[in-house]
């Protein structure tokens, strides 16, 4: 067993400026005693992002405790404002790129206009088709330009905020906090709704590791539902990578971290590996010894069903670099949820398949044209399989694959690797975070998305 190293709770209110590289409204650890959580904020154009530590107010009868719960949430209102100024200096940012691209479309129109009959069909033809892949940034920019004048809004109504919450502190008085408190939620929810029209994006940064927990032996899996409302913070823990039956469900993230408050899961079958994933209250895992992949729900504690994944390597036959039986690993990103692995058809290169999550049926399928021996681990985001060139020290993010397009390219993401052996690695949407199990330690990492707004009527 290791032992258990935590780092304390940062002091209350104080705003941290970290190296997180992460998306607006994410909470990436939560303390159960301190009940504060750990936000990460949009991208300074300085590559540094802000985090805002924040502390929920708790309601309390006595006249100390009120006033305590006042300082908490004025710093929160000061936490949110700050997100928010990063918030627009991104969306500022990007505002520069689409009228970048406006200003592009208007020449194309100026050039069809003053070409006329000059220009032969063929020419004319392919300007004409240029100019219609650029007319949606027309309502791209809009969006861009509302958003801007929403954030102008909520930051005024911050600052009034914030200075009635001085006024009140200064009288050490209590009136009118429940309604100051169900306002600053209300604004909160509205930046955390702009920050989620960002939607999907490229990877282009992946932080510094962050570790939870030292437990278990060098190879395993932890994870957290992800299709589970934010308010369901249960962990499931997995020791080891192959012939193992037993799965731990802890009720907290807190809870794991102390080890307590957990309940054990006996699977009907051993698992193979650590590509396993948790979905919709189900766990996904490769049998041991098969391709066969079964569903076993939590609650009922019973496979709901379990099938071959055709052709698919097992036993050792393509695993990743690092071995440990991890032919078939399975993920979830926002689109749903999909399956990595190999056959003899493919020549031992990766395939991807999107599964349906009720009958574990192929719905597509994609040869990546990477080997997967050379891979060290592989995780989707937005459906796009990022690679990375090892499992040990000095591992970067090297190889990208789009299953919207059946395109690759090589890419060149730093990764730091910080105890020198990655078994499992997986990316949860939920929360925007690279779950990794790294020589008996369980990390997290956060991840920098370059996101493209999406207009209304996109799929």
């Amino acid at each position: 067993m290791w032992p258990l190293t935590v780092p304390p709770p940062p002091p209350p209110l104080l705003l941290l400026l970290l190296l997180c590289s992460g998306l607006a409204g994410q909470t990436l650890f939560q303390s159960p005693e301190e009940g504060w959580q750990l936000y990460t904020s949009a991208q300074a154009p300085d590559g540094k992002c802000i985090c805002t530590a924040v502390i929920p107010a708790q309601s309390t009868c006595s006249r100390d405790g009120r006033s305590r719960e006042l300082r908490q949430l004025m710093g929160k209102v000061q936490n949110v404002s700050q997100s928010m100024e990063v918030l627009e200096l991104r969306t500022y940012r990007d505002l520069q790129y689409v009228r970048s691209m406006e200003t592009l479309m208007r020449s194309l129109d100026a050039r069809l206009r003053a070409a006329d009959g000059s220009l032969s069909a063929k020419s004319f033809q392919e300007l004409k088709d240029r100019m219609s892949e650029l007319l949606p940034l027309s309502s791209v920019l809009e969006q861009y330009k509302a958003d801007t004048r929403t954030i102008v809004r909520l930051r005024e109504e911050v600052r009034n905020l914030s200075s009635s919450l001085a006024a009140i502190q200064e009288e050490m008085g209590a009136y009118g906090y429940e309604d100051l408190q169900r306002r600053v939620m209300a604004l909160e929810a509205r930046l955390h709704a702009c920050a989620q029209k960002l939607g999907c994006g490229k990877l282009t940064g992946v932080s510094n590791p962050i570790t939870v927990r030292a437990m278990g032996s060098r190879f395993g899996s932890w994870m957290t539902d992800t299709m589970a409302p934010s308010a369901d913070s249960r962990v499931w823990y997995m020791d080891g990578y192959y012939k193992g039956r037993r799965v731990l469900e802890f009720r907290t993230l807190g809870d794991f971290i102390k080890g307590q408050n957990f309940i054990q899961h006996l699977l009907p079958q051993p698992w193979a590996g650590t590509g396993h994933v948790v979905y919709n209250g189900s766990l996904f895992y490769n049998k041991y010894q098969s391709n066969v992949v079964v569903k076993y729900h939590f609650r009922s504690r019973s496979v709901l069903v379990q099938r071959s994944l055709p052709g698919a390597g097992y036993n050792n036959t393509f695993p990743y670099s690092w071995g440990g039986f991890s032919d078939m690993d399975f993920m979830v990103d926002e689109s749903g949820l999909w399956a990595v692995y190999t056959t003899n058809q493919n020549a031992g290169n990766i395939v991807v398949s999107r599964l349906d999550p009720h009958t574990l049926e192929v719905v597509r399928s994609w040869d990546t044209g990477y080997p997967k021996r050379s891979a060290g681990e592989a995780f989707m985001i937005c459906g796009v399989l990022y690679v990375t060139n090892s499992h040990l020290a000095g591992a970067k993010v090297y190889f990208a694959y789009f299953t919207n397009t059946s395109s690759y390219e090589y890419t060149d993401v730093p990764f730091h690797n910080q105890y020198s052996h990655i078994s499992m690695l997986d990316y949860n949407p939920r929360e925007r975070a690279l779950y990794t199990w790294n020589n008996g330690h369980q990390v997290l990492y956060n991840v920098t998305l370059f996101h493209v707004i999406s207009t209304a009527g996109d799929p």
